[in-house]
């Protein structure tokens, strides 16, 4: 019988129908191995799929064996395990700057790392239909490109817009940009915080640090001007940041010292980290000295703790939270 055209890419195909149609509870025999290369139009005989086995084997494909009635093989290892992309899968769905189609389409090309079986049970995970998605396809392109930006050292320029009631328009909500002129910065990095990305920028026109959605980020250019910040740029610790901004709303930066009651050292930890230096205050309760932002979130944070955090310094601090308290409970 004269051979296919596809012959010669006989371990190719063999290596295709491991990896998609085996896996730790899926093996198939040597005569189901050739039926399926038949499916190619491909000829094999027994000895030489023993011999293309070895070889694939000895190319670092973990072909594995299992022996009942008879012998079958299987992929082992891949690059993933199912679980570590049931972890992708999640983080995908639950992330609401990736839209719904973008989702959708990470999901299946993660699929395409396993079996069509294993495959079925990422699929089976999907529900992605009711989140409340972000509709800025454009944002997994600016990610790229920021980050481009951030490793060539170079500042850039885009419009930053925000949403308005318009009940003239039809979906009653417009996007308009926050100034007429383009933003112009010096990026630092990107943070992930409360299911959205964030561009912390240096604004060399305010000498400040600041922070911009990068869903509402459009027309993104790279500079051919240098980064701006000097010492900030150098001293700059995104994790530090990341734990001192409360879901990354505005306000002064201070330093704060807390008194917080024993029991309470879980919240402070799972906030703030490990890497903080505690001190003994009495029998109960220990301070800790932090540098945060006093934003609107922190007093709520703070009010959230049922008075087992307490604001020991700065005193105006202590001042504004007791002002919100009032207020709250005055009904005002």
């Amino acid at each position: 019988m004269p051979k296919s055209a596809n012959q010669k890419q006989k371990l190719l195909y063999l290596q295709k129908i491991l990896l998609e149609k085996t896996d730790d509870s899926h093996a198939l025999t040597i005569g189901e191995l050739k039926d399926e290369l038949a499916r190619y139009d491909i000829q094999a005989d027994r000895k030489t799929l023993y011999s293309d086995l070895e070889l694939l084997e000895g190319f670092g494909l973990d072909v594995c064996s299992v022996r009942s009635s008879t012998v079958r093989y299987y992929v082992g290892n891949r690059d993933f395990q199912l679980a570590e992309l049931k972890l992708l899968v999640d983080a995908i769905q639950s992330s609401k700057f990736i839209t719904r189609k973008k989702s959708l389409e990470l999901i299946d090309k993660l699929s395409h790392l396993v079996s069509e079986n294993d495959a079925k049970q990422l699929r089976r995970q999907v529900f992605v239909t009711n989140r409340v998605k972000n509709v800025n396809e454009k944002i997994y392109y600016n990610v790229d490109i920021l980050h481009n930006a951030i490793a060539a050292d170079r500042q850039i320029s885009f419009t930053y817009f925000k949403y308005e009631v318009d009940f003239s328009s039809p979906q009653r909500i417009k996007k308009v940009p926050r100034k007429n002129e383009p933003y112009v910065v010096s990026p630092l990095a990107l943070c992930w915080d409360d299911e959205n990305y964030y561009l912390v920028a240096f604004d060399g026109a305010a000498g400040i640090i600041k922070h911009y959605r990068v869903d509402k980020m459009e027309g993104i250019s790279t500079l051919s001007k240098k980064r701006e910040g000097g010492k900030t740029l150098e001293s700059f610790n995104p994790a530090q940041y990341a734990k001192s901004v409360f879901s990354m709303f505005g306000g002064e930066e201070a330093d704060v010292k807390l008194s917080v009651n024993n029991d309470m050292i879980g919240v402070i930890v799972d906030r703030f980290g490990t890497d903080i230096i505690i001190s003994p205050e009495s029998d109960d309760t220990f301070t800790v000295n932090l540098r945060l932002i006093l934003s609107p979130q922190f007093y709520a944070w703070l009010f959230g703790m049922e008075n087992k955090i307490r604001i020991v310094s700065p005193e105006y601090a202590k001042i504004v939270f007791s002002d919100k308290i009032l207020a709250v409970t005055s009904g005002c």
